[in-house]
């Protein structure tokens, strides 16, 4: 049982002012392995004005001490990273074979930042002015428990690469893994206040956080519905808002794909994080006169696909975060069939040879249409949905035909057309024949998927204000 009764706030660990406990699970067992001490709305104020205080002297530093700073925290979190994989597979429950990346992608994220860091001009020539990007200030950075380190981590690095300092609320399901991530911070030996990080509820800290009138800058990622009230609330002193919210990500199959290389890379996409991300390629569109063969090759695929221990290296899936997850997920797979989908793969209830835990079937519906709620609502969970089209026309307007606009996919064998249906998707990534991450291109999204973009100079470019000084020669 691990008890975790510290916040982080102005270079120490101190007990917060909060008294609220909160149960950490193992969602492999369902059992109880630990309990965190909650901050509360005087615990942010408090970081807030920490941070605060730091920012003059921080946003004054060169980007030769930011980019040492940065190298500093990526040695730090590198070296916790076998920690950090074995709180990803306990208190997450990812696959192994996913949390390795997770745990690697923690410390990566802080190197990437030094290399968009050492090319950036932060003074440029505009005409006969000089266009200075300066620091916006407090930065409030508020993560979700699906990739608790990589969040942090990389949200953490755009806004001191910018000179902002930060207040963090990482997700309180996630309090094992944000401990070791702080801890590792901690050892890097930054500056006091810099960032201060304060596990709480949203409704509390991240309330306090996104209306107090010293934060200049939220950064959020998590649900449409939460981003909505952030931006309403950051209206009232016009913070400038980066949002990074929910998907319902298309995944196109042309014509001319050969269903050996894509089903594997389709079934990849849509269960990618135990079907816990937001990217995830949940709408499956295929050409109508192939849809039988599609079909028995996803049949052939599901059956290889484990679903259970997440510390076998052979499991894909592992189980949802929560039971309240857990339950959401098998209820859109009872609303799938009462819609009239035909269920291929899956279905409710735990995987065979499963007995408990929150693990959830691999679950593929066919004989989807995209107004069904399956097809516009996002599960958070491995169920994905085939939508049938009878040509491209067809295909790019199912694929567009969405409130979400965050991440696409195209396959085909055809590299020309698949770029040329990629160019009229509505997302703000369109892979095209691969699942490859790019660290240096922006992520965000259209539509109801978000505001702004993350990662690469368009994500340091978010922390910043161009002011234009003009003066007389």
């Amino acid at each position: 049982m691990q008890i975790i009764d510290k916040i982080y706030i102005d270079g120490a660990f101190v007990t917060p002012h909060g008294d609220e406990s909160f149960d950490l699970f193992n969602p492999a067992t369902e059992q109880v392995i630990g309990r965190v001490r909650l901050a509360d709305a005087q615990d942010a104020r408090d970081a807030i004005a920490a941070a605060k205080r730091a920012f003059p002297a921080f946003s004054r530093t060169s980007k030769r001490e930011r980019i040492e700073m940065l190298k500093r925290m990526h040695a730090a979190v590198l070296a916790r990273e076998n920690d950090l994989l074995d709180a990803i597979v306990e208190e997450y429950g990812a696959p192994v074979s996913r949390a390795g990346w997770m745990a690697r992608h923690a410390s990566d994220v802080l190197l990437e930042a030094v290399k968009v860091l050492e090319n950036y001009a932060f003074t440029r020539p505009a005409g006969t002015a000089e266009v200075v990007m300066q620091p916006l200030g407090v930065a409030g950075l508020i993560t979700p428990w699906n990739n608790d380190a990589g969040f942090i981590c990389g949200k953490l690095a755009a806004a001191l690469a910018a000179g902002c300092t930060a207040v963090i609320k990482p997700s309180e399901m996630s309090a094992i893994q944000t401990r070791i991530v702080t801890e590792a911070l901690h050892a890097a030996d930054l500056p006091r206040g810099v960032f201060n990080i304060v596990t709480g509820r949203g409704e509390t800290v991240g309330a306090e956080i996104s209306a107090h009138p010293d934060v200049a800058k939220i950064s959020f990622t998590g649900s449409t519905a939460v981003g909505k009230t952030i931006l309403r609330t950051a209206a009232e002193s016009l913070k400038r808002v980066t949002l990074e919210l929910g998907g319902k990500s298309p995944f196109v199959v042309l014509d001319d794909a050969n269903f050996d290389d894509v089903v594997p890379m389709a079934l990849g996409a849509g269960f990618m994080n135990s079907g816990q991300a937001c990217i995830a390629g949940t709408r499956i569109l295929v050409p109508q006169h192939r849809l039988a063969e599609f079909e028995a090759r996803v049949r052939e695929e599901v059956a290889r696909t484990q679903a259970g221990n997440p510390r076998d290296p052979q499991t894909a899936i592992g189980p949802m975060v929560s039971r309240k997850q857990w339950e959401r997920v098998q209820g859109y797979i009872r609303i799938g069939t009462d819609e009239g989908a035909r269920l291929i793969a899956g279905g409710e209830g735990l995987p065979e040879g499963v007995d408990g835990g929150w693990f959830v079937k691999p679950t593929v519906f066919s004989d989807v249409s995209n107004d069904m709620r399956i097809a516009r609502e996002e599960i958070f969970g491995p169920v994905l949905s085939i939508i049938a089209y009878r040509d491209t026309e067809d295909a790019v307007a199912i694929a567009n035909d969405t409130p979400y606009g965050l991440q696409a996919y195209v396959f085909g064998a055809d590299k020309q057309q698949a770029r040329e249906v990629a160019a009229r998707l509505d997302a703000g990534r369109v892979m095209v024949n691969t699942l490859n991450h790019e660290p240096a291109a922006p992520f965000g999204g259209f539509k109801q998927s978000g505001i702004g973009r993350e990662y690469g100079t368009y994500g340091l470019e978010a922390f910043l204000e161009p002011k234009a000084v003009l003066a007389a020669s």
